[in-house]
């Protein structure tokens, strides 16, 4: 494991891991736009300047690896300052660049509280500027309902470019012009498609890409944030749920390796109206056929009325998707002292046997074992549209050049070359007797994972 010295303090770090990242092991703040540890590599806004004894000027921490830096003349560990007056005077050279076209809107903005350039703006800046000239000025673009554009804040660090060419596998984004004429936009100005495209408002350090819906709603210190997990899909993404008063403003991703690492899909992200201006707060009841509005004592009346009828044996109980477990759990109590047992959560009709506990559901070989199969088949599934970041998370496996996917079921795109068996159980059959050129993938796999979706049946049907 290679030794460094980082400001005085000698410090052994991991092998091929970049300099950046052996600071941040070291304890010492290097600020950054461009670089993303989930990201390549493209030290584009130079930020991250650091000096390193014995080069004859500083150097981007983030495109250097620990690998490369050589030793001292006498065999000494590489020596790594952070805070010289040469690194100083580097950086504040860098902001005071990238604050040239940059507009005076932070009253006004956005990402005015959590913006990573005001934030090192403060840290690492200067309080004025050399440069004159007139600020050039970006015409917004309109890339749909959820993410809004201020473009002359963009400071092309490029990371919502290589978020969406490398994690969601859409290359929506990208970068046209050269020099001052450079802009991100989609190419054709049209809406993004990507079901992951809302975690660019994540990454973007400055205030060009923010949540539409969110916009010019609340200030981050406003906000109580509470962790929660996401109920949209089968994953159970970690999530922060924002909110002021008794009001959601808005629902963020939590960093989690083994779920969802640090991304969220679209659904998820921009779900929270529904929590507000999208919710059924109106009874209706129905009478002579036909359904009228109703207050709620006259629903909870015409339910008791109900209830006082028939046979607690006779009654059933059906718990939707999105009730809470106190919710459900105060419907045990109810359906018991009825003398109710046939209580469900299967509406949609989901084949799940309680015979089989949580196997008929449960993902068993864990979800960050994506990181290490060789090949994986999906049966009846379509994980772009129904886990998105489970979907990510084998691309990004994928792009290794060290797994191999079948596919059984309709045919989609997945961001992902994938061998196309069949949409039926004869597709599964060909495979099982080898008429396949995926079971020899199958065979050779070390660790095949398979991927199943069981089939929606009718109540009558289980």
């Amino acid at each position: 494991m290679p030794k460094l010295i980082i400001d005085g303090t000698e410090i052994e770090v991991e092998d091929g891991i970049t300099l950046i990242q052996a600071c941040e092991q070291a304890s010492v703040e290097i600020p950054r736009f461009c670089y993303h540890e989930r990201l390549s590599i493209a030290g584009n806004c130079r930020m991250c300047l650091v000096e390193v004894a014995g080069m004859p000027k500083p150097i981007a921490s983030c495109a250097l690896g620990v690998n490369d830096l050589r030793p001292g003349p006498n065999g000494e560990p590489p020596e790594i300052h952070t805070k010289s007056e040469t690194v100083k005077k580097a950086r504040e050279g860098v902001m005071e660049f990238l604050l040239i076209n940059h507009p005076l809107d932070c009253p006004i903005c956005d990402q005015g509280g959590e913006c990573d350039l005001q934030d090192q703006a403060m840290a690492f800046g200067v309080d004025g500027s050399r440069f004159k000239e007139n600020k050039r000025a970006v015409e917004d673009k309109n890339i749909g309902p959820l993410i809004k554009t201020i473009m002359t804040r963009c400071i092309h660090c490029t990371r919502c470019v290589r978020f969406m060419t490398e994690v969601a596998g859409v290359s929506e984004l990208g970068m046209t012009g050269r020099g001052e004429d450079v802009e991100i936009t989609t190419y054709l100005e049209q809406g993004m498609t990507s079901e992951m495209s809302g975690n660019v408002i994540d990454l973007c350090p400055v205030g060009a890409l923010t949540s539409k819906p969110y916009a010019f709603s609340a200030r981050p210190w406003e906000l109580r944030k509470t962790e929660s997990i996401d109920v949209m899909d089968a994953i159970g993404a970690n999530i922060r749920v924002d909110s002021r008063g008794r009001e959601i403003m808005r629902f963020l991703p939590r960093n989690h390796d083994d779920v969802n690492e640090e991304w969220i899909s679209d659904k998820t992200r921009f779900v929270w109206d529904g929590l507000r201006t999208q919710r059924l707060d109106q009874p209706y009841i129905r009478t002579r056929g036909k359904l009228r509005p109703a207050t709620w004592d006259e629903a909870f009346a015409a339910i008791a009325k109900k209830i006082k009828r028939g046979n607690g044996k006779k009654l059933a109980a059906i718990a939707g998707d999105l009730a809470g477990a106190e919710e459900m759990f105060a419907m045990h109590d109810l359906m018991t002292s009825l003398g109710s047992a046939n209580i469900d959560c299967r509406q949609d009709g989901a084949a799940i046997s309680p015979n089989a506990g949580r196997g008929s559901y449960l993902f068993n070989s864990g979800i960050s074992e994506i990181d290490e199969t060789d090949a994986i088949l999906l049966i009846g599934c379509d994980p772009r549209n129904e886990a998105a970041t489970l979907n990510a998370r084998i691309r990004r496996r994928w792009r290794t050049g060290k797994l191999r996917v079948g596919l059984v079921g309709q045919e989609t795109d997945l961001t992902y070359e994938h061998d196309y068996i069949g949409a039926g159980p004869d597709s599964l059959k060909a495979l099982a007797q080898g008429k396949h050129g995926f079971t020899k993938v199958l065979k050779k796999a070390k660790k095949p994972m398979k991927v199943y979706k069981p089939p929606k049946t009718r109540p009558e049907q289980r």
